[in-house]
């Protein structure tokens, strides 16, 4: 009886120093940093999740994309991760990510649009002139003294969307490229869609790329809107603005994201042929 246990205690003995042995192995996998901004104009600190290449260099240049609902638990790892499978087989350069951690995407996405039945739902909304200000005084900045920086891309779906699409309408010099998925133009009762052509007639015809996207099986006020809103950039006559549309098929309101990007990027950075 004895000698079993002692053999039952040497066998957990081992166990234990193996997995002891095992752990002294184990670090984070890290992709990048979590950097925390603190933002004079939204009197609130930002927490800003920033994907980095792999073999990083502080002495290169990147460009920089910006990723609205860039929360831990949202959207900032799977588009990091779709980024560096472009990086591996496609043109695309390598690209830092700023995945911008949200607070209240209804109250800095959205502008005031002075309706009543709007407010009385929507309370805490309409107060994008602040967040667009803090991108363009605070994080723009922010981004370009801590990274040696080129262009710079937004990323936006739904109310990011909306947000992505103001900002091309009222100041399109913040950004070079501007993916704009499902936006929820229907706010305000359609305004800035109303709004677009004389806010592009006022826009410089600097070079761009703008991607529209929705999908077949969202509601059919989001499918007409998006739809016109490629029609109004068309029509804007921007000789250096490439725009480009895409009605996703198999897609809804939930699982259009993630394909959209990776069908704008393609239009980007087209697949090449490795060199023999």
């Amino acid at each position: 009886m004895i000698k079993k246990i002692l053999i039952v205690c040497s066998i957990l003995f081992a166990f234990q120093y193996l997995v002891l042995g095992q752990t002294e192995n184990v670090k984070p996998l890290a992709i990048g940093e979590i950097r925390t901004l603190k933002s004079k104009i939204l009197n609130e600190d930002r927490v800003l999740n920033i994907y980095l290449p792999q073999g990083f260099d502080k002495t290169k240049s990147y460009p920089v994309i910006y990723l609205l609902d860039g929360s831990m638990n949202e959207d900032i790892i799977h588009v990091s991760g779709l980024v560096q499978f472009f990086n591996l087989m496609y043109a695309m350069p390598e690209t830092i990510i700023v995945g911008i951690a949200n607070i209240d995407r209804k109250r800095d996405f959205t502008f005031e649009t002075g309706l009543k039945d709007f407010k009385e739902e929507f309370p805490m909304a309409g107060h994008s002139d602040k967040f667009i200000s803090f991108l363009e005084k605070e994080l723009l900045p922010y981004i370009g003294s801590q990274y040696k920086t080129t262009d710079k891309y937004l990323f936006g779906q739904s109310l990011g969307g909306l947000l992505a699409t103001e900002i091309l309408l009222k100041k399109p010099e913040m950004f070079n490229n501007y993916f704009i998925i499902s936006p929820s133009l229907w706010w305000g009762d359609q305004i800035l869609l109303k709004d677009a052509p004389a806010l592009l007639s006022k826009a410089p015809d600097t070079k761009k790329f703008i991607y529209v996207s929705v999908g077949k099986d969202e509601h059919p006020v989001m499918v007409k809107d998006a739809g016109s809103l490629y029609d109004v950039l068309k029509k804007a006559g921007k000789k250096n603005w490439t725009v480009e549309y895409k009605m996703m098929e198999t897609d809804n309101h939930a699982t259009i994201l993630h394909r959209s990007l990776y069908d704008g990027l393609v239009k980007l950075f087209p697949y090449q042929e490795p060199k023999k």
